[in-house]
């Protein structure tokens, strides 16, 4: 199931996508594996409007972390104006809810859940709705030097 919310456009919104498949859930909330091992936010991917980051995680996780290293969905927003950009979308491809809430982000802020199995291959519906997302938003900001941004590493894909 995806969940898309943009205020005034026309891509995307309102649609539900199904994107659940019989993978054993994880509960608790224990820190996402090799979560500690990366960086919040990467750089810009050179020719392209994408950036990096690792899941940001409520504040129920920071129990379970050192200060330094605790990482929220504002701490995301910081990062990327520390880098001097500005990002119009995120696109969050993680299989689950349990790190953050969509409402924790800037109210009205464009976000587009598309549920995705980890530790393997998308299959082509999910590469197709990514593929759709993606080309919409392009669309809708050619003129503007916003990037969207992946929680979660995607990889390139023609």
């Amino acid at each position: 199931m995806s969940q898309w919310h943009h205020v005034g456009g026309h891509w995307g919104q309102d649609r539900v996508f199904s994107g659940y498949s019989s993978a054993k859930k994880k509960g608790g909330n224990h820190i996402p594996e090799r979560w500690k091992d990366y960086l919040p936010v990467g750089q810009r991917m050179p020719g392209t409007r994408f950036i990096a980051f690792k899941v940001p995680l409520k504040k129920s996780f920071e129990k379970h972390l050192a200060p330094e290293e605790c990482f929220s969905p504002l701490d995301l927003f910081n990062k990327i104006q520390e880098q001097n950009e500005e990002l119009g979308l995120i696109i969050d491809l993680t299989y689950t809810r349990r790190y953050y809430k969509p409402e924790e982000l800037p109210e009205n802020f464009p976000y587009l859940k598309i549920y995705t199995v980890g530790h393997q291959v998308p299959d082509d519906d999910t590469i197709f709705k990514f593929k759709n997302a993606v080309n919409g938003f392009l669309r809708e900001n050619k003129d503007n030097g916003e990037f969207f941004s992946l929680p979660e590493f995607w990889y390139a894909f023609q």
